[in-house]
C-alpha cells in the first residue's frame, strides 16, 4: 500500500508540500477552493497527519524518558505505574530505557536524548555511575532532568528519594532490638547514593548500641549472582558467622534464600533477614520476608508532577526542590525475636 504523505498529494494537485500543509492546517494564506481541494483528496488517499514529524517542527516531541537500571525490581515497577498516572492525563508518551547498571550505556542513551527525542527525563542512575558530565551536558540543551530513589547529590536538579539512612538505621534496630547482634550488610556498590547512606545508617546504629562495625560484615556484591551466592555462602560458612543480614537492594534477597536453602541454614533460628524491597510477595515467602519498603508509586508520580511544571514552565527552579519520603519497616517472620 501506498505511504501518503505531504508530498504525495502535493505531486497529485500539483502543489507544493508548503501549500498542502498550510491547507491541511486551515491556514489564512490558502483559498478555500485549494483547501477544499486539498482536504478531498487527503480523505480519499486516506492520509493520517505523522504527530511525530510535526513535533519535530515544533521542537517538542511530546515524549518523556524513564531511564532506570532494571525492571525486574520491584520498586521500579511500581514507580513506572505512578509515573504513568500523571503522564496520561497530560497527552504524553513514555519511553522506558534500561542501562542494566552500565554507566557507559547510561552515557549513551543520555547521547541519544540530545537529538531532541525527548522532552524531559526521568532518571535512577546505574550502580556504575561515577560522573554526571552527560547529565549536565543533557541540561545544557534545555532538556529537563528528574532524579529519582538512585539520586547524585552533584546534579542540579530535582530529586525524589527516601531517607536512607534513617531507614538503614531503622532495620538495624529492628534486628538489635529482637536479639540479634552479629549484623552483616550486604552492599551492590561503593559509589551508589543509597548504599552508601544506608551503610551508614547500619553503622551508626551499631554505634548507638555498643556494638562494633566489623569490616568482615560489610560485604560488597555485584550483578553477578553467582558471585554473590559464593561470597554469601562464605559469609555464612564463616568461622564468625553472622546471626543477621540486611540486604541493601531487593535483588539479594533471593541469593540469600538460596544459599541458606542450600546450607541448610533455617531463617530466623541461625539467620535473620531483612531486604529493602516491595516485592509483593514477600507476605508468601517461607519464612515471610520483612522488608524496608518505599513509597515507589507516590515517588514516581512526584517525580513526574515536577518533571512536567519544568516542562511547562521553563523557569520552574528544578534544582531548589529535593522531595524526601519516609520508608517503613514491616515486620514479619524472617527476623522475629530471638
Amino acid at each position: 500500500m501506498e505511504n501518503v504523505n505531504l508530498k504525495t498529494i502535493a505531486d497529485k494537485l500539483h502543489l507544493s508540500t508548503a501549500t498542502v500543509s498550510k491547507a491541511l492546517r486551515d491556514s489564512h494564506e490558502i483559498s478555500n477552493e485549494t483547501k477544499q481541494r486539498v482536504l478531498h483528496l487527503a480523505s480519499v488517499l486516506n492520509y493520517v497527519p505523522n504527530p511525530y514529524a510535526s513535533s519535530l517542527r515544533k521542537r517538542v516531541s511530546k515524549t518523556i524518558a524513564i531511564v532506570i537500571p532494571e525492571v525486574d525490581d520491584s520498586f521500579f515497577a511500581e514507580a513506572i505505574n505512578g509515573i504513568e498516572a500523571i503522564v496520561q492525563g497530560k497527552g504524553y508518551h513514555v519511553l522506558i530505557y534500561l542501562t542494566h547498571e552500565s554507566f557507559e550505556k547510561e552515557k549513551a542513551i543520555f547521547m541519544d536524548f540530545q537529538s531532541g527525542r525527548v522532552d524531559g527525563v526521568l532518571l535512577s542512575v546505574s550502580a556504575e555511575t561515577v560522573s554526571t558530565h552527560h547529565i549536565s551536558n543533557l541540561q545544557s540543551h534545555q532538556i529537563p532532568i528528574v532524579v529519582f530513589d538512585r539520586i547524585c547529590d552533584e546534579i542540579s536538579t530535582a530529586k525524589v528519594c527516601t531517607d536512607d539512612y534513617n531507614a538503614g538505621y531503622t532495620a538495624t534496630k529492628h534486628l538489635i532490638d529482637n536479639g540479634y547482634r552479629k549484623i552483616a550488610y550486604l552492599s551492590i556498590s561503593k559509589t551508589l547514593s543509597i548504599s552508601g547512606k544506608r551503610m551508614k545508617g547500619y553503622s551508626q546504629a551499631l554505634t548507638d548500641n555498643n556494638i562494633p562495625v566489623k569490616e568482615a560484615y560489610i560485604v560488597e556484591c555485584t550483578l553477578n549472582d553467582e558471585y554473590n551466592n559464593a561470597v554469601i555462602r562464605n559469609l555464612l560458612q564463616s568461622k564468625s558467622r553472622p546471626d543477621a543480614i540486611i540486604a541493601s537492594v531487593e535483588r539479594l534477597t533471593t541469593n540469600i534464600y538460596l544459599v541458606c536453602q542450600h546450607l541448610q541454614l533455617k531463617i530466623p533460628k541461625d539467620i535473620a533477614v531483612i531486604s529493602f524491597s516491595n516485592l509483593k510477595t514477600a507476605a508468601i515467602l517461607n519464612p515471610s520476608l520483612t522488608t524496608i519498603t518505599q513509597p515507589a508509586y507516590e515517588m514516581g508520580k512526584t517525580a513526574a508532577s515536577l518533571l512536567f511544571k519544568s516542562i511547562e514552565k521553563k523557569s520552574f527552579p528544578l534544582d531548589t526542590v529535593v522531595q524526601l519520603f519516609p520508608s517503613v519497616l514491616i515486620p514479619r517472620d524472617s527476623t522475629i525475636k530471638k
